[in-house]
């Protein structure tokens, strides 16, 4: 008679071993064959990953079905991605994007871009939601006017991350700004209000350094008038430039404040923009789905034009959407055969304090996030297994909510392989596909990102804005005990 064996958690180094191994093969990848293409990796992580849970006991169909539960997470995240391929494509066809851009080379002052346009790309995400799609059309128009100052292309997205990605954490309309309270149980406007502190000093921080900054890089030098002259005149001359071009935009907006769902939403967007591009600009219907589908393409001759402009459609997303798929069962199977549950359990057990145990929910969903690849996950995993963890020592689940918020939404868009990091590398044109690493100074300078996580886990280690357990989660059942929670019990 044949005994199935019982699956068994790895030991704590076994558990890091796939995680380990999958980095050295990133970092050859990188750094020797100088290739940016971590889909291989990865994808040796998963085989590795499985392999150590098939002499664990654990069967293949259960690992695939772990694969297949967090893949199936991400599937919004991939229509998403879709739809602002076919945004900007038929954006820039209708003359939104390039509006856009002539609009803000008119009326912004070069100084104060930088900072204009962190506080443009908050207001559209937190309008929007979406940190995705404010980077895909807004964001590019920002780059585009970053260029024509003559600002450096990584000081443009960095400040353009920094605004999306703060509107994404704080709209009620975000799909992870609502993900974080569902999944530890808390209000979702009690979550925002409880962000408050984190990310307002996190911004102010931000715009003030945006500011120094644009005023030093534009300095003593001239505005090249020309240029700027130039880029203005090739898009008066191929677009036909005027206000009711923003409507796609401007509806978006408004669809978006009326709570209606984002996929939706977008593909509004996108069918606005490819009815703008027929009347507005008398693109044909066969080149509007062409634009849509292969991304616009234009030669006018001023080279700054053509360089922002042929960009777009769902063909440019198709490396964003593979990355994802492979990092996201990267994460799936490293979850099903407790690879993260044995490493978070022991980063719990050793947390001896309520700072240590705010800064281990940050850091670990910030390192679900490097190593699963993707925001949701990364806010989900540690919202589910630090929960209990958090009653037991007295402390409200809003600061866990806004732990995974900081670690997951924010640091999202600096991790290159992640999702977030993909969609600003392709959607900005940092070329990071193309091995031109320089342009992954963007991460640095996205300010707002990685201040906001920063001063949370200082908060925690203070006490300050550290809520504590209200009656009425008290007397919520909060879930399974996990290892972690009698750790910290004890």
């Amino acid at each position: 008679m044949m005994t199935t064996r019982m699956p068994q958690k790895p030991g704590f180094w076994l558990a890091c071993l796939p995680i380990a191994l999958t980095f050295v093969v990133l970092g050859i990848q990188l750094f020797y064959f100088n290739n940016f293409t971590p889909h291989i990796p990865l994808a040796i992580g998963v085989a590795v990953t499985a392999l150590i849970g098939w002499l664990r006991g654990y069967r293949w169909h259960d690992m695939e079905d772990g694969i297949m539960h967090v893949v199936r997470l991400g599937l919004q995240s991939v229509g998403i991605l879709i739809i602002v391929g076919m945004i900007i494509g038929i954006w820039i066809a209708s003359g939104t994007v390039p509006y856009l851009i002539k609009l803000g080379l008119s009326l912004i002052s070069p100084e104060l871009f930088l900072a204009a346009s962190v506080l443009i790309c908050a207001l559209v995400s937190v309008s929007l939601g979406t940190s995705w799609g404010t980077t895909g059309t807004v964001g590019l128009a920002l780059m585009g006017i970053g260029n024509g100052f003559d600002i450096p292309m990584y000081w443009t997205a960095g400040a353009v991350v920094s605004g999306a990605f703060f509107g994404d954490k704080m709209s009620p309309l975000s799909d992870t700004t609502n993900l974080a309270p569902a999944v530890t149980g808390v209000d979702l406007f009690a979550h925002i209000r409880n962000m408050l502190p984190t990310t307002i000093p996190a911004m102010l921080i931000a715009l003030v350094v945006y500011l120094v900054a644009g005023f030093s890089l534009i300095g003593d030098q001239a505005v090249d008038f020309v240029r700027i002259e130039n880029i203005i005149g090739g898009l008066d001359q191929h677009f036909s430039l005027s206000w009711p071009l923003l409507l796609p935009l401007a509806v978006t907006v408004v669809l978006a404040l009326k709570k209606m769902p984002a996929l939706p939403t977008l593909f509004a967007g996108a069918m606005l923009g490819l009815a703008t591009a027929m009347l507005m600009q008398g693109v044909h219907l066969q080149q509007a789905f062409e634009f849509m589908f292969s991304g616009y393409r234009i030669e006018t001759g001023v080279h700054e034009i053509d360089a922002l402009l042929n960009r777009g459609g769902i063909q440019s997303m198709t490396w964003v959407i593979t990355l994802m798929l492979v990092a996201l069962a990267f994460g799936g199977v490293l979850e099903r055969t407790g690879c993260l549950a044995v490493i978070v359990e022991k980063i719990l057990s050793r947390s001896n304090s309520f700072g240590a145990m705010q800064s281990s929910a940050i850091a670990t969903s910030a390192m679900t996030n490097v190593i699963g690849g993707d925001p949701y996950l990364s806010i989900a995993l540690p919202g589910r297994m630090f929960a209990p963890a958090y009653k037991a020592r007295g402390y409200s689940a809003l600061n866990l909510s806004r732990a995974t918020e900081e670690g997951g939404t924010l640091i999202s868009p600096l991790v290159p392989w992640n999702a977030g990091g993909a969609v600003v590398i392709t959607a900005l044109g940092l070329g990071i596909a193309e091995g031109n690493t320089i342009n992954l100074l963007y991460i640095p300078l996205a300010f707002a990102c990685w201040l906001s996580p920063l001063i949370g886990m200082m908060y925690g280690y203070l006490g300050w804005f550290s809520p504590r357990l209200s009656a009425e989660e008290a007397a919520q059942t909060g879930g399974t005990e996990s290892l972690a929670t009698q750790a910290w019990a004890k």
